[in-house]
């Protein structure tokens, strides 16, 4: 697993170069001017037409502006908003905010672009059941071009990402950090949150747009209520560290971020990169998916479902990931108190650091690993570990996390040697796994994990002198809150015990309704690909693989990051050319339909 997770880290390496994401910028930009700032046609007309005042039943389409614009949010707003924006501020710091607004704003005019360029070019062969996204505008508007092989082959290439961004993000990672949180809370298998997700997944994609459509206009609008009020009564009870958190944000936006506590630093590129991914992952701005669900919007008018979009970005990360963000800064989650007396890092003797030496296939390999070494049967192979005898918690930290549970991960913070480029210190996370014995009588301990002395990540550590050693900051072990977690012990820090409770519960509603949203995303890719034969196959593999991504296979924030950014970033490869060259369509559209709106031809109910 190691070394696929390595491929994957190389491959997005590859795609998520810090010019793609200027050029993403720079798209953004262009169709906001273009459009003439189409963030405020949004959030003026775009709300009218919502509520369904430009509403006409006899227009072709199998739902409303309300039900599209919520199914396209029931994949947006969901754990990409709790535990996306928590990773983003974990490994890039405050700053990934502030790229975070970025990427909403500018998010706003894609999403309006690309939404357009789908209804110009939908399928309404069947008015209650049609076909749109990006592989049918590069499809359809190539033909009419006398390119029609060509935009073929582009929308088979958008529908491979599509499906690969379906299963990764808009599903597997769901249901790993639900299952993780659900653990945490509970202390329930995995496997068992899987299990439960697929079948109620399975309950409601089995109905198609029109159930999918239905069930989000309830859902979104009552868990992104829930969601919203806790958050803003976390803040209420945090208002004088407010003014510190957006002084925090713009600072370390364009300067690093300092280390402190359980959080190792972050470079102003790191606070960028992470803030635009995650940002991306939550919106999908520009990503080419949800005009996939605005496709099925009955309307005549392709402009006013473009409109609609637009929103999109403003209520998923202007308004629901800037109050998480707000809500771990506030409540000093990142650093956990930076180690002082009441934070819930387990104070205990200083684990000693060792140099160990192994040899496989005639290749010695070096590594650091904390405590006594300890040999450990993987797989039929016998692997060194460092173990050390499980502390107890501090009261503080008994209160917030609980008891320790089998398979809890924790870290500690070692330094050493040059700078890091990535964090802006010479910090990097050691990491272990809770181990509890089923026999009464065994002690239970830390395995921790084996860091390789020519990891990217510890490549600042060669000035260390030959046989020198990193050491520990502090004697203190933390517990290793991932995405979803991270952001629940930040509502505990204000009301202990609750934050776990209200996480697990907003987090299987987010998951549920991105999930049956995605679900609909891949399958439309499978009907352009297949046809409408192959869509049950699908599905069953769409639920089955809900349940392979709570089996233990991906364990960690950097392999589900992976997944998701794999998906995220090849669709933007694709659909950004896609937009550039449908660009000068969409535009015309718009400008012609406000143009009709102004003179009044076009007008409420008609």
């Amino acid at each position: 697993m190691e070394a696929f997770n390595d491929f994957l880290g190389d491959i997005n390496g590859i795609i998520w170069t810090d010019w793609m994401l200027y050029i993403l910028l720079g798209t953004g930009v262009l169709f906001t001017l273009w459009s003439g700032f189409s963030q405020y046609r949004a959030l003026t007309h775009g709300v009218a037409v919502t509520t369904g005042k430009y509403d006409n039943p006899d227009d072709p389409g199998a739902i409303s502006h309300f039900q599209a614009l919520s199914a396209a949010l029931s994949a947006t707003v969901g754990l990409g908003n709790i535990a996306g924006v928590a990773i983003a501020i974990a490994i890039g710091g405050p700053g990934a905010v502030f790229w975070m607004w970025i990427v909403g704003i500018v998010g706003m005019a894609l999403k309006s672009t690309e939404v357009t360029q789908s209804m110009l070019f939908r399928n309404t062969t069947d008015p209650d059941n049609p076909h749109g996204g990006p592989m049918f505008v590069v499809a359809e508007g190539m033909k009419r071009w006398g390119l029609g092989v060509i935009g073929q082959f582009i929308g088979v290439l958008f529908c491979l990402t599509l499906l690969i961004s379906a299963v990764t993000g808009g599903n597997m990672f769901q249901a790993w950090s639900v299952g993780d949180i659900t653990r945490e809370a509970t202390n329930l298998p995995e496997w068992v949150s899987g299990l439960v997700l697929a079948i109620v997944v399975a309950l409601v994609i089995i109905g198609g747009i029109k159930r999918i459509g239905s069930v989000a206009g309830v859902l979104v609008p009552f868990m992104c209520v829930l969601y919203v009020v806790i958050a803003i009564v976390v803040l209420g009870f945090n208002l004088e560290a407010i003014p510190g958190v957006f002084g925090d944000i713009f600072r370390s936006a364009f300067s690093s971020s300092e280390a402190g506590g359980a959080f190792i630093g972050g470079a102003a590129g790191t606070a960028l990169m992470w803030g635009m991914k995650r940002a991306l992952f939550s919106s999908e701005s520009g990503q080419g998916s949800s005009p996939i669900a605005h496709s099925a919007a009955q309307t005549k008018e392709p402009v006013s479902e473009g409109v609609v979009a637009g929103l999109e970005p403003f209520i998923d990360t202007i308004i629901v990931c800037t109050l998480t963000a707000l809500v771990i800064l506030s409540t000093g989650a990142l650093t956990r108190g930076e180690g002082e007396a009441g934070a819930d890092g387990i104070f205990a003797d200083a684990p000693k650091i060792t140099l160990q030496e192994e040899t496989v296939d005639g290749t010695t390999h070096r590594y650091w690993t904390l405590g006594e070494p300890t040999s450990f049967n993987v797989d039929g192979a016998e692997l060194i570990f460092g173990t050390t005898e499980l502390p107890d918690r501090t009261e503080r930290g008994e209160e917030l996390g609980g008891a320790w549970k089998h398979g809890d991960n924790v870290f500690a913070i070692a330094q050493g040697g040059d700078t890091n480029e990535a964090t802006a210190s010479n910090r990097v996370v050691m990491t272990g796994k809770v181990v509890i014995p089923e026999k009464a009588d065994e002690k239970s301990y830390i395995k921790w994990d084996q860091i390789k002395t020519d990891k990217a990540e510890v490549a600042h550590w060669s000035s260390l002198s030959e046989g020198g050693l990193p050491t520990l900051v502090d004697p203190i072990i933390y517990e290793d809150y991932k995405g979803a977690t991270l952001t629940a012990y930040a509502i505990n820090r204000q009301f202990p015990g609750f934050g776990n409770w209200l996480i697990l519960i907003a987090s299987w509603l987010f998951a549920i309704s991105t999930m049956i949203s995605w679900s609909y995303y891949g399958e439309q890719g499978i009907v352009f690909l297949l046809g409408e034969w192959a869509v049950g196959i699908y599905k069953i593999i769409y639920c089955l693989l809900i349940i392979v991504a709570t089996a233990g296979i991906v364990t960690t924030t950097k392999e589900i990051g992976n997944l998701s950014d794999l998906g995220t970033g090849l669709m933007l490869w694709v659909n950004i050319p896609i937009m550039l060259i449908f660009g000068a369509t969409a535009m015309s559209a718009w400008h012609g339909y406000f143009k009709r709106l102004k003179s009044g031809e076009i007008k409420p109910g008609k």
